[in-house]
C-alpha cells in the first residue's frame, strides 16, 4: 500500500459501524464519490473506498471501511476493526432500535479496536426529521456519556457528511500530534508515507521516544 508515487503524508483507516439499513454504505459513497444510490444493497462482509483530505497542511489518505450490520457477519467483520484509528457509529434517527443498539456496537468496538480510536456518533437520515424517533438531546447526552462527539447527517442530501468525516480525521490527527510516534510491527491504521515503502508508524505513549526502522510492509 505504501508506494513511492503515492502523494500523501498519512493513511488513516476509518470504519463505519451500526445496524443494517442505517445508511452506512451511502455515507461511504457520498463522502468518497459524492453520489447517492437509492437502490443500494445490503453490504455483505466488508467494502472500502478511499479519499484524500488536507488537514493542517498534511495530505491524509482516508481509507473508509463499511462493515456489514447483520448479526451473522459480525464474527467476520470484527477482524477488520484492528488497525482502525477512527470510527463513525451510525444510527437512523427515524428508528429508535438502531439507536438502542449503538451500546452493543460501541462495546464490540471497544473489544476489538485500538484503545486510542477516535469515535464519532452519527445520526443519519436527517432529511427525514419529520419522522424522527430519536431526539437530538438524547443522542447528544449518549455521546457525552461515552466521550464521543455527535453529528446528524443525510447521505441523501449530503448534509454534514463532509463535516462528519473531516472532523473525525482532524481529531485523529490532533491525537497523533499529542502522542509520540514510533514504528511498530503490528497492523495499525496510522500509516505514515515516507515515499520509501517503510513500515507504518504507530502512536504510543513512550515519553517522546521516536524510532524508525527500514522494513518493507504495509498497513490496513
Amino acid at each position: 500500500m505504501f508506494k513511492a508515487d503515492d502523494d500523501y503524508d498519512f493513511l488513516f483507516k476509518v470504519v463505519l459501524i451500526g445496524d443494517s439499513g442505517v445508511g452506512k454504505s451511502n455515507l461511504l459513497i457520498r463522502f468518497t464519490k459524492n453520489e447517492f444510490n437509492l437502490e443500494s444493497k445490503t453490504t455483505i462482509g466488508v467494502e472500502f473506498a478511499t479519499r484524500t483530505l488536507v488537514a493542517q497542511d498534511k495530505i491524509i489518505k482516508v481509507q473508509v471501511w463499511d462493515t456489514a450490520g447483520q448479526e451473522r457477519y459480525r464474527a467476520i467483520t470484527s477482524a477488520y476493526y484492528r488497525g482502525a484509528v477512527g470510527a463513525l457509529l451510525v444510527f437512523d434517527i427515524t428508528k429508535y432500535a438502531t439507536f438502542k443498539n449503538i451500546e452493543k456496537w460501541l462495546s464490540e468496538l471497544r473489544d476489538h479496536a485500538e484503545p486510542h480510536i477516535v469515535v464519532m456518533l452519527v445520526g443519519n437520515k436527517s432529511d427525514l426529521v419529520a419522522h424522527r424517533a430519536v431526539s437530538q438531546q438524547e443522542a447528544e447526552a449518549f455521546a457525552r456519556k461515552h466521550g464521543m462527539s455527535y453529528i446528524e447527517t443525510s447521505a441523501l442530501d449530503a448534509s454534514n457528511v463532509e463535516e462528519a468525516f473531516r472532523n473525525n480525521v482532524e481529531d485523529i490527527y490532533q491525537l497523533l500530534n499529542r502522542k509520540s510516534i514510533t514504528v511498530d510491527d503490528n497492523d495499525t491504521g496510522y500509516g505514515h508515507n515516507d515515499r520509501a515503502g517503510r513500515a507504518p508508524l504507530r502512536i504510543r505513549n513512550d515519553g517522546g521516544k521516536k524510532e524508525q526502522e527500514s522494513k518493507e510492509g504495509c498497513c490496513n
